[in-house]
């Protein structure tokens, strides 16, 4: 089973990230803020949206920033996902 985004939606995967405080202690992902960089798993076609012509940014493999607490998460085959407006998305990281 895949996910399959509709009109301007994008499914994303939080990326894991260790993070080591300055005393050298490793912070595990349960003890830290929620993610905000993931990588776009599924892209939407775009297209007509409340009268608006949109045109979709980014592309699956991109690693984004998206806004802290958006989006609607969903749990398939195991795998935690997030689906959120292109909108939500603020960068893409290179």
């Amino acid at each position: 089973m895949t996910i399959k985004p509709l009109a301007d939606r994008v499914v994303v995967k939080l990326v894991e990230v260790e993070e080591t405080t300055s005393s050298g202690i490793i912070l595990a992902a349960s003890a830290q803020e929620k993610p905000q960089i993931a990588e776009v798993v599924a892209v939407g076609p775009g297209g007509m949206i409340d009268g608006n012509n949109v045109e979709m940014y980014v592309k699956v493999g991109d690693k984004v920033i998206t806004s802290k607490y958006s989006g609607t998460e969903v749990k398939l085959n195991k795998e935690e996902y997030t689906i959120v407006k292109q909108s939500d998305i603020l960068a893409i990281v290179e």
